[in-house]
């Protein structure tokens, strides 16, 4: 076999790993919506229980692309596809830390009345699924046009982040009573809003491995 095919195969493998997270990271941000929104405390701390999971595949991908770098002594492009790999790795744990910290708001809220109904806090989480499977399939098939479909998936987030807080501060001031759950929800929110930032990164980084140029898709 030779070194190039070698190096190939290397790279897919590294690929796979990546694929498998975001895959692991989509199911605990439905599971985390799923369980604030039917205060299912068995369902949030699934939830925090599979992030281990999710870690140990981001330490796998690290300690394999860096005994690749090691090995293989990549330049130019294959570079950048290694330090690609290692961003994205990166962004995709930060994406399920945030979909552990809606469980644990779950855990916070339990048996209250829900306010679900006056938050974008399920459509947020839809669009940002959309978002990070969009920018997975970028990133394996090095397509530009999908990264940036990405950015623009984002001003929709931040859209729907602004008219929550609205809708959640104004209730706070009607009901101080409920401080306890609106505080977790508005925290909610901005996970949500954070997470859709990560999965940009994620397509700017993308962007910069097909271009060799940085890119703002938040600008």
């Amino acid at each position: 076999m030779s070194i190039r095919v070698n190096f190939e195969n290397n790279l897919g493998e590294l690929k796979r790993k990546i694929t498998e997270m975001g895959e692991l990271s989509i199911v605990a941000l439905e599971r985390s919506l799923k369980a604030l929104k039917t205060q299912d405390v068995e369902i949030a701390i699934k939830v925090i229980e599979g992030d281990t999971a999710i870690d140990s595949l981001e330490l796998e991908i690290n300690q394999f692309a860096i005994w690749l770098m090691a090995k293989e002594a990549p330049v130019s492009r294959d570079l950048r596809e290694i330090i690609g790999v290692l961003k994205i790795s990166s962004e995709i744990e930060r994406i399920a830390d945030f979909a552990v910290n809606i469980a644990k708001a779950t855990i916070k809220i339990r048996n209250t009345k829900p306010l679900m109904e006056i938050t974008h806090l399920e459509k947020m989480k839809e669009v940002s699924i959309e978002m990070l499977q969009k920018a997975l399939q970028s990133f394996l098939e090095e397509n530009i046009l999908l990264a940036k479909e990405v950015g623009d998936l984002d001003d929709i987030v931040d859209e729907y982040n602004d008219e929550t807080y609205k809708n959640l501060t104004t209730y706070l001031s009607e009901h101080p009573e409920e401080t306890n759950q609106v505080v977790q929800l508005l925290f909610v929110n901005r996970f949500l809003e954070r997470t859709a930032d990560h999965i940009t990164n994620i397509a700017e980084s993308t962007a910069y491995l097909i271009k060799g140029q940085m890119y703002d898709f938040n600008s």
